[in-house]
């Protein structure tokens, strides 16, 4: 990387960590480009280099987010997606600690931003990210274990929420019980 790009991905870092902050203190649709530079320092003109829109600006944080979340995985998500596909049903689980330890440890590491994200799914795009999800990982495995598709969304809708509000409460006690706990707590709680 040239000392020109890593200029240019430190200034869109310092915009993303800008806009992260101003979006845990007010909602994003009155959030301004203004804001963001000064909070940033950098002036109007370098945000317009960057993005076209807020829109822009948060659909970077984002990807950003999802893709320093699968960092925390030893395993990708396609050799996951064959697992799924080729586990007996036996060894087959809608979660394990080889994934809620790498999930509950971004949680921790990026609490701040999964605050906004809980509390403001719809700005953060939370159900795209559902939706990946759902498709490629627990939908598949609730075909293996033969649940209805017309019943699928409802299990999951069930699990999901379950798990979420054991994440919520974490947070709200800013991560204060160990990640080990936390993931013991969610399998007990989520059964095959």
């Amino acid at each position: 990387m040239t000392k020109a790009e890593s200029k240019y991905f430190n200034t869109a870092r310092k915009m993303d960590e800008a806009f992260l902050a101003l979006i845990e203190k007010k909602d994003f649709e009155y959030i301004t480009v203004k804001e963001i530079c000064e909070k940033a320092g950098v002036n109007r003109s370098t945000f317009y280099l960057h993005y076209e829109t807020i829109g822009d600006l948060l659909s970077e944080c984002v990807e950003q987010m999802n893709q320093q979340f699968l960092t925390y995985f030893k395993e990708t998500s396609l050799e996951f997606q064959q697992r799924i596909r080729t586990a007996s049903l036996e060894q087959l689980f809608l979660i394990t600690p080889e994934q809620l330890i790498p999930y509950l440890t971004y949680i921790s590491d990026n609490r701040t931003v999964f605050k906004v994200v809980l509390a403001k799914p719809e700005v953060m795009q939370a159900d795209r990210a559902y939706a990946t999800l759902y498709r490629d990982i627990l939908d598949p495995i609730l075909k293996r274990y033969e649940i209805p598709a017309g019943e699928r969304e409802y299990v999951l809708s069930f699990y999901i929420d379950g798990m979420m509000g054991i994440v919520k409460r974490w947070l709200q006690s800013d991560c204060k019980d160990s990640i080990d706990d936390i993931a013991r707590i969610m399998m007990v709680v989520v059964r095959r």
